[in-house]
């Protein structure tokens, strides 16, 4: 006898919806697939969201959720935080392709909830390293958060021919040197 577990279901549609969208942006992107990807029926789906710009705001929320907590910042150690960003984007493509969908369909994401209390409390740990002397005070903490993020994530944006400048394998290395020479009082 089969049990019912939504929580579940759930979680077998997010990762579905995610390669869906990840592949195909939300308007390539189709219900009844990622149905099919998570075994589930689409009347399911529906019952879960109204429908597909529902469930993809649903699959950005999540995955900054995730993101905030699988690598919180330690402003502190800006450059450890920068190469603990890039090695989830390395290790999570499909989250690096949807986040691009993400940006190219629904435009600027800091309306989102939680991203602007997350920008907020990273701009808030950052003004305080630089009050206890471990930041620079020579940019602000707003440009410094903006420069580390990019930094940080410049491998899993650019396409081959910038990606092709630097060796993969030297790729973090790089991102945390840049960091540590941005951040250095």
């Amino acid at each position: 006898m089969r049990t019912r577990d939504p929580e579940a279901k759930k979680q077998l549609l997010f990762e579905a919806a995610l390669a869906e969208f990840a592949e195909f942006g939300r308007a390539g992107a189709r219900i009844d697939r990622m149905a099919r990807r998570a075994g589930i029926s689409p009347g399911l789906v529906y019952s879960f969201y109204e429908g597909k710009a529902e469930l993809f705001d649903a699959v950005f929320d999540r995955i900054v959720d995730l993101i905030i907590a699988s690598v919180p910042i330690d402003a502190d150690r800006l450059p450890e935080y920068a190469g603990h960003l890039h090695d989830a984007g390395r290790s999570f493509p499909d989250v690096m392709r949807f986040l691009k969908w993400y940006d190219l369909e629904r435009g600027d994401s800091s309306q989102r909830t939680a991203v602007a209390a997350s920008m907020s409390e990273k701009v808030a740990a950052i003004t305080e390293a630089q009050r206890r002397g471990t930041v620079t005070t020579a940019r602000p903490a707003t440009h410094i958060l903006a420069l580390v993020l990019t930094l940080a994530n410049m491998w899993h944006l650019p396409g081959e021919d910038v990606a092709g400048l630097v060796p993969e394998p030297e790729r973090r290395a790089l991102v945390t040197s840049a960091v540590a020479a941005l951040v250095t009082p």
